[in-house]
């Protein structure tokens, strides 16, 4: 009885280090506990040189590693408002795909990438998920990163986001997973089913992120864990309303340029905001013993931002597996690279144009074949390999080992972080207005 007594006190401990993160690890070797990494700019815009880039060209590397690490958290900055309302009439439609890569797991961009089939619904509805019809099975190869994509009721607007698993519940036996994808499965349920839930008018990311956290918490096969959070919904009429809570993150990026990125919400140094669900005996736990309960946020408390985009724009939300190895401005390098590549981006004797060819691109074919080679898939796993590869690159210093560096200076750390990689890319694609009638 002592011993478990003993083991019970200890578990605690655990537990509240791992969420809370304020306990800094004894930093020896490379790092066995990971720090923070954000980067802040002075302008929301950054721009890039068209690099060149040989056509058709190979995105399926083959990378892999065993390294341990736990997820990174970035000092805390609040966003600011960006773009107003645009009073066009205008229309858009979003074309969306997402690519991903667990830590410790090879990555193939043929194999490691979902793309949205509009003519095709898959999502389960909330009383088939709380029921347990959920196969862990089927779940992408994404580690503790999850994502979604939906489709909002039987409106044209859409729904789509990522959520990374807080790693330190793994020191109790809880698989972060769990919550991250169960976040973004009721998320996505709810979004389909919309209005059903809601409250009248336009469908807003906090409203979604309060119900599936709701959810989730209720879901007894989800026994606890936590997750950051950065969801969006984009109308036709070209407006996107983000919710971002914790540290991943959304970059907007238009012509050669990033027009906006989040800052991380954080409660101090390597304490990000999350989304938690703490087991009924861990909280008696607590009681019992005195300790603080551990960092447990609301949606509530997510920052919200408005934008408005244009033709040909791009909308990034990631986990920090993509940020703390690459910056806004390494992404918009990136994204330039292919764009320009795939000539959906063109020079032109005004300056950079969107190409014509970009509807052609970005056009899924109701059959679904080809999906890997449409514009939103070839960003999205671009995105993803370039982020594989900066994170195993021990000579090529990130947006974490610089913070680490500025930091915590005598640790010597070099190279990229090791992480769950998940990435959701949407292209905004404005719609043919349609043919007077003769």
């Amino acid at each position: 009885m002592l011993r478990g007594f003993v083991q019970s006190i200890a578990l605690s401990s655990i537990i509240l280090l791992a969420m809370n993160y304020t306990g800094l690890a004894n930093l020896s070797g490379r790092l066995k506990t990971s720090l923070v990494g954000y980067v802040s700019y002075s302008s929301t815009w950054l721009c890039a040189s068209n690099g060149p880039l040989a056509w058709p060209f190979d995105l399926r590397p083959s990378f892999c590693t065993t390294s341990d690490f736990s997820p990174a958290q970035r000092p805390m900055s609040r966003p600011f408002s960006t773009s107003p309302r645009s009073g066009s009439n205008k229309e858009f439609t979003y074309q969306i795909s997402s690519s991903y890569s667990a830590k410790g797991r090879r990555f193939n961009a043929s194999r490691n990438v979902f793309n949205y089939n509009p003519f095709v619904r898959i999502t389960k509805t909330a009383t088939e998920l709380a029921s347990g019809k959920k196969d862990k099975a089927n779940r992408p190869e994404s580690g503790q990163d999850a994502f979604f994509v939906a489709s909002v009721g039987e409106t044209s607007s859409m729904a789509f986001g990522v959520a990374d698993g807080v790693g330190g519940w793994t020191e109790s036996g809880i698989d972060p997973a769990d919550f991250a994808h169960g976040l973004c499965d009721y998320m996505a349920s709810a979004a389909n089913a919309y209005p059903e839930g809601f409250k009248e008018g336009r469908l807003h990311p906090r409203d979604l992120l309060q119900i599936g956290y709701e959810r989730v918490s209720k879901d007894d096969s989800v026994v606890g864990g936590g997750s950051t959070a950065v969801l969006a919904v984009a109308d036709p009429a070209g407006t996107v309303e983000v919710a971002n809570l914790g540290d991943s993150g959304f970059i907007h990026i238009g012509l050669n340029a990033v027009r906006y990125f989040t800052q991380p919400q954080t409660h101090a140094f390597n304490t990000p905001f999350q989304l938690s669900k703490i087991p009924a005996k861990m909280l008696a736990q607590m009681a019992v013993f005195g300790h603080s309960k551990p960092f447990a946020e609301l949606p509530k408390d997510a920052d919200v931002t408005n934008h408005t985009v244009r033709h040909g724009d791009i909308l990034i939300f990631a986990t920090d597996g993509v940020l703390d190895n690459l910056s806004p401005e390494d992404v918009l390098k990136v994204v330039t690279r292919y764009m320009t590549a795939v000539r959906a981006w063109v020079d032109t004797e005004d300056g950079p144009a969107v190409s014509d060819k970009l509807r052609q691109l970005t056009d899924l074919r109701d059959d679904g074949t080809s999906a890997n080679k449409t514009l939103q898939a070839i960003l999205a796993t671009a995105i993803a390999g370039e982020s594989k590869q900066a994170s195993l690159n021990q000579k090529r210093d990130g947006p974490f080992a610089k913070e680490v560096q500025k930091h915590y200076p005598r640790e010597g750390w070099r190279g990229g972080k090791p992480d769950d990689i998940c990435v959701v890319v949407a292209v905004a694609v404005e719609n043919e207005p349609p043919q007077a009638k003769l």
